[in-house]
């Protein structure tokens, strides 16, 4: 019976990169190289449509980083994260046992990533690249953009765009520029994400842009509305109105 081959998919922004990465694979036996990425919506799309087992994932790349990649990514294969992240980001990697590569690396240490992806994918071992990919990123915050899929496309919103963010149940409905864009995300973790020098829950339902803040308004002994400079008006909790002054 012939063995299915392992799918693999690398994606790096340097051309020099893909090409090391294909020289180390090309003599592999029982697997096959079935797309190279130049970049993170080539990455998603090329996934998306392929379905690999595996792919080599750069990490600071333009347009979208690998971990943006991920974010985007319902079901994201096995991957190897290609990184130049110094050792303390690195070891969210090793708590995780998610597999990285260090530029520059060998052909040794390339041969002992691959390897331990293998026996992972035929163990069927869970694939914690999501996990990983938003636990690092919340190690550096703060947040400068947001990724939003609408249908088949991606708005990348950047955060100063952003006039306040509304909770609604599982998702926050975004608001910048008159429109509003709906990501399943909860606000508490947002707020964990944001500059909270900008950005302030001002209500369980509302995280404000303090920039975008025209007026407060008293409304009732203890409770206040904040009057946004288009003329948005959003409730204001006790403990908001606390966190508010302390910034303005």
């Amino acid at each position: 019976m012939k063995t299915k081959k392992i799918k693999i998919i690398i994606v790096d922004d340097e051309e020099l990169a893909r090409d090391l990465l294909r020289e180390y694979l090309t003599h592999r036996s029982g697997i096959e190289i079935v797309a190279e990425c130049s970049n993170g919506f080539e990455a998603v799309k090329a996934v998306t449509e392929l379905k690999p087992d595996l792919m080599f994932l750069d990490i600071q790349m333009p347009k979208l980083s690998g971990f943006e990649v991920i974010e985007l990514l319902e079901e994201p294969p096995a991957v190897i994260f290609v990184t130049a992240y110094d050792q303390y980001a690195l070891k969210a990697f090793n708590v995780h046992a998610v597999d990285y590569l260090l530029k520059p690396y060998g052909k040794e240490r390339f041969n002992a990533a691959l390897e331990l992806a293998v026996q992972r994918l035929k163990s069927h071992q869970q694939n914690k690249a999501k996990k990983i990919a938003a636990e690092v990123q919340q190690s550096n915050q703060p947040l400068e953009r947001v990724l939003i899929k609408e249908g088949s496309k991606v708005l990348i919103l950047p955060v100063e765009k952003i006039d306040y963010i509304e909770a609604q149940d599982d998702y926050a409905s975004f608001h910048a520029e008159g429109r509003a864009h709906l990501k399943m995300q909860r606000l508490a973790e947002l707020e964990t994400l944001l500059d909270n020098r900008r950005f302030v829950r001002i209500h369980r339902s509302y995280i404000l842009n303090i920039d975008c803040l025209s007026k407060l308004e008293l409304y009732a002994k203890d409770s206040r509305t904040a009057v946004l400079k288009d003329g948005t008006r959003l409730a204001v909790s006790r403990t908001g109105y606390d966190k508010l002054k302390e910034l303005l």
